[in-house]
């Protein structure tokens, strides 16, 4: 019986030696030139190399330490982690680039792996000539890969640049050609390093919508992601790594949230303390940025038929300054919901004294559709316009849709479409079927 497992890792730990210098390749050429160096000169170079390796022999460091998790087949996971956490090392051991000093990994399946850009690409090689040698490295027949060639090289937009040399590419066409070979040559398990943080905006969501896809089909996808929208849309399981450990295993929106906001306040409340620190302009000074629920407490999970209210708090350093505040408000794939601009009738258009405001939109129950949302608070000030600071995903929360059959959701337990979800008032009236022989009796 085939496993269900597709990755399963057990103990796994990759120590590094700080400073200590590791053999290059060396070509026949430099082999010749060093074997008539002068033996003097060979002895200091070779002196200078020992002392440096004595140096490093005492600092050893752990990119990871005791990692152990199990992955099923057809599961989608992401990830995540401060830099340094050890998540490109982990991608590096399951890909079999480097070797674990101690524990395990397994990989059940065919692995493609998108670590670098153009990772397994051959710079001499054409565009035409990689897609074949990466389908071969994945044990792909020739007929397997000509069934996919043209769908690779639309995905990738290199349809004039196919048959040059990929040296001559340029960043982007790289990344394009090679994320598009690594997600259409169907491996079981797709790994993907920071893939979305390179390219275009408009290439970014093709990558999040092939991912999507190719997890739909049943392969499993393995996601290292700074993109915290991403790892949400695409991803029900993330793993966050810190120093080489597993910090937290569980459902995305929640170890998202952990990542996000790791001391003890919520992700729904971000604080500036710091003035140094704080967005800020000439003239106006972010403090703060809560989301509230109807209850005025600080809250990330938020009922869905109840109302949410989201507030920026902020300095007003001098005066005669009309003031702009607003929120743009996402959905956890990247949708723009709406925008909200401070409509307050009491300042609207006046100039402001200094001194430090609240402001609050209050977003009503039964609105947002279930999910991780998004919120940047910004500042502008009018006559004449100037941005006062942007705080880009300054709070994120999450809506909580009822299964008490009083939400727009009703009875069904099922998924529901939508970047909204309003409880609407529905009417029904039932229209009696006359029966045939009172028709009959009434001729």
């Amino acid at each position: 019986m085939e496993s269900a497992i597709a990755i399963r890792v057990e103990g796994l730990g990759k120590e590094y030696h700080i400073g200590k210098q590791q053999d290059s390749y060396r070509t026949l050429r430099e082999t010749l030139i060093d074997s008539f160096k002068s033996p003097f000169l060979k002895a200091a170079h070779l002196l200078r190399g020992r002392a440096a390796a004595v140096d490093g022999l005492n600092e050893k460091f752990w990119a990871l330490q005791d990692v152990s998790f199990e992955i099923q087949r057809g599961e989608v996971v992401g990830i995540i982690g401060r830099n340094g956490a050890g998540k490109s090392t982990l991608l590096k051991v399951l890909s079999r680039i480097v070797e674990p000093t101690k524990g395990s990994a397994e990989i059940h399946g065919r692995v493609g792996s998108l670590l670098e850009v153009g990772t397994g690409f051959h710079p001499q090689l054409t565009g035409r000539e990689n897609i074949y040698l990466n389908g071969a490295i994945l044990g792909m027949r020739r007929s397997e890969i000509e069934r996919k060639f043209d769908e690779i090289v639309s995905f990738a937009e290199v349809e004039k640049f196919i048959d040059t040399p990929v040296k001559h590419y340029s960043s982007g066409m790289y990344l394009r050609l090679a994320f598009a070979v690594a997600a259409h040559l169907e491996p079981e398990i797709l790994i993907v390093d920071e893939v979305l943080a390179v390219g275009d905006t408009n290439f970014q969501k093709k990558c999040i919508n092939k991912m999507h896809d190719v997890g739909q089909h049943g392969r499993t996808v393995f996601l290292v992601s700074h993109n915290m929208r991403a790892i949400t849309r695409l991803c029900r399981r993330a793993i966050l790594l810190d120093a080489g450990v597993v910090v937290q295993d569980g459902p995305a929106d929640r170890v998202v949230n952990a990542y996000l906001n790791p001391s003890d306040n919520t992700i729904a409340e971000r604080v500036w303390p710091d003035p140094a620190q704080a967005p800020s302009g000439d003239a106006v000074r972010l403090r703060a940025v809560r989301v509230r629920g109807d209850d005025g407490m600080v809250r990330e999970v938020l009922d869905i038929r109840k109302p949410i209210i989201i507030e920026m708090e902020y300095e007003v350093l001098g005066q005669g300054y009309v003031l702009a505040p607003h929120f743009n408000v996402d959905n956890e794939e990247g949708v723009s919901l709406f925008t909200t601009i401070d409509s307050d009738p009491a300042w609207r258009g006046r100039p402001r004294p200094a001194g430090i405001y609240t402001s609050s939109a209050r977003i009503p129950g039964n609105l947002l559709a279930e999910g991780m949302i998004f919120v940047e608070a910004a500042l502008l000030t009018m006559n004449p316009r100037s941005n006062q600071f942007t705080a880009s995903d300054a709070v994120s929360f999450r809506v909580a849709d009822s299964c008490e059959g009083d939400s727009a959701r009703g009875d069904w337990t099922g998924s529901m479409q939508g970047v909204v979800r309003p409880l609407l008032q529905w009417s029904t009236t039932m229209h009696p079927v006359r029966e045939e022989n009172d028709e009959e009796e009434t001729g």
